[in-house]
């Protein structure tokens, strides 16, 4: 077992170099030929990276808050040695590792890892989309790095999209000019257009265009439930992997028709009359004026969402692919249902009737803490329901009933370790949100935060594996895996719990699942 560790460290180690490809003295860097141009990239201990790739024109001017639209041809060979701009945000985030270049409305474009070494290798495809809460994020973040999916053999890729009022505004003008008579989505309109990029240009990088597999963590995660809803892309997909989120959870989506009550009320906010002038406003004021007051949400627009996510899955129109897809243990805790108040069983009560009044006895009845001892861990459970667990088990229990495919569902429980600079600084007592993604993508060494330990890196090795033999075949298990058996549909599912011992067991809250269902969802 030691051998085992000390190798994977070394892997991890040498992972984290880059040495470019030489013949003698000279420097061969790779290129490719898109539909668009040429590209040259750079090589890191053998693989290619081609970064900063436009897939999109530029959305300003007139262009801001309308669908991407096709790049424009260029001449010669275009240099892909940097990321690209990341979309307009502010820093929300304090974990968010960037190696962009800057802040923009010039934000489309995407990065690409490979191993191959000609386009006729057709390789596995991986799309990752970032998380951020649709509100910031990056594909130049360093947990996002796709050199050790590459080392797997996966053509790896992470794709830019607009945020917040950018990415995701209505309004009775922008739907008026549409030609789909919709507006809205754009963040997501973005990455259906990213990946008809890949379907069309990924065999000059030696990747498979009917291997794309999307994956994606929190926003990434909710993008993923409904690239697989949309018309515009679920054609395209041929496997998908959710980390914490997605868009059947326990709030419906925004009418269209609210979501541009909301936008008419922004424009109000900053004393313009029209989309011409709001187009015409500096990006740092639009964004700094819609931190302050509640946007349109993601609208049910009818073109790229012709309706709900949960009606489209109920129906089967999704995505028949296969689906692997899980949530962590500590989402959220119970502090964000008590705040500062003692973990007692009154305090609970209390709480939950001061959170909301009007289905208190509903909740009570399905997060009933006995005594005092249950609250924390009872209290959590609800915090993680409400904010994410419950609407990634609603996904993966109808795309089960109604996909056509297997679907894996895993349950994330390692906890990061202490922090390098301050070790009494308290761990986590559970795995928490956004936590397994360095662990998934083999990027532990990317992350200096964290005193990793051997189990980590044990961890992150199990858990890449799963997920590279599934974007590979469609079925997370290999060699030397704990089994891992698919969901059954209506039935208590066989969940794969992911830590130190790593282990299948069945569904202990099912029924929970279902009450909140019941109770909750009407209308999604």
């Amino acid at each position: 077992m030691m051998r085992r560790i000390f190798f994977i460290l070394a892997v991890a180690v040498l992972a984290g170099s880059t040495v470019p490809a030489q013949t003698g003295d000279q420097i061969k860097l790779p290129i490719v030929k898109t539909k668009d141009g040429e590209l040259q990239g750079i090589v890191s201990s053998g693989i290619e990276i081609f970064k900063g790739i436009p897939f999109a024109q530029p959305p300003v001017g007139d262009l801001r808050w309308k669908e991407p639209q096709p790049v424009k041809p260029w001449a010669g060979v275009r240099t892909a040695d940097h990321f690209g701009p990341r979309a307009m945000q502010l820093p929300i985030y304090s974990d968010m590792n960037f190696r962009s270049d800057g802040v923009s409305e010039d934000c489309l474009y995407l990065n690409v890892w490979t191993p191959a070494k000609s386009h006729r290798e057709s390789l596995p495809v991986l799309v990752y989309f970032y998380g951020g809460g649709l509100m910031a994020g990056d594909g130049s973040e360093l947990r996002y790095d796709g050199e050790s999916m590459a080392r797997k053999g996966i053509v790896a890729i992470t794709v830019n999209y607009r945020l917040n009022i950018f990415g995701f505004f209505s309004h009775p003008e922008l739907t008026k000019e549409s030609p789909h008579h919709a507006s809205g989505n754009y963040g997501f309109l973005d990455q259906v257009a990213a990946l008809h990029w890949v379907k069309q240009n990924i065999r000059a990088f030696g990747g498979d265009p009917e291997k794309i597999t999307i994956a994606g963590e929190s926003a990434g995660s909710y993008s993923v439930s409904v690239l697989m809803a949309s018309p515009l892309s679920r054609q395209i997909i041929a496997g998908a992997i959710g980390e914490s989120g997605s868009l059947l959870g326990l709030k419906p989506l925004s009418s269209l028709a609210d979501a541009e009550r909301r936008g008419v009320a922004f424009a109000d906010s900053v004393h313009v009359k029209s989309i011409s002038a709001l187009r015409s406003l500096p990006a740092d004021q639009v964004l700094e004026a819609s931190s302050k007051m509640k946007l349109g949400g993601i609208p049910v627009d009818g073109y790229f969402l012709p309706k709900s996510p949960a009606a489209i899955y109920a129906a089967g129109e999704q995505a028949k692919i296969p689906l692997l897809v899980g949530w962590n243990s500590e989402e959220d805790n119970w502090k964000s249902i008590l705040g500062s108040d003692s973990p007692t069983k009154e305090n609970f009560i209390g709480a939950v009737r001061k959170m909301d009044k009007e289905h208190a006895d509903e909740i009570l009845k399905i997060y009933h803490p006995a005594t005092d001892a249950d609250v924390e861990a009872i209290g959590t459970d609800l915090a993680s329901d409400r904010f994410i667990g419950f609407g990634t088990w609603n996904w993966s229990d109808m795309q089960a009933k109604t996909g056509g495919h297997k679907v894996y569902r895993y349950f994330y429980e390692h906890p990061r370790p202490e922090t390098r600079g301050d070790k009494d600084l308290p761990r986590a007592s559970g795995a928490v949100h956004s936590s397994e993604i360095e662990y998934a993508l083999g990027n532990l060494s990317t992350n200096r935060v964290y005193d990793w330990q051997p189990e980590d890196y044990l961890v992150s090795e199990i858990l890449q594996a799963y997920f590279t033999n599934f974007i590979k075949t469609g079925n997370p298990n290999g060699l030397g895996l704990p089994s891992w058996q698919a969901v059954v549909p209506d039935q208590p599912a066989t969940v794969l719990h992911v830590d130190a011992n790593t282990r299948a067991q069945t569904e202990k809250n099912r029924q929970r699942y279902l009450s909140l269902r019941e109770n909750f969802t009407m209308g999604n």
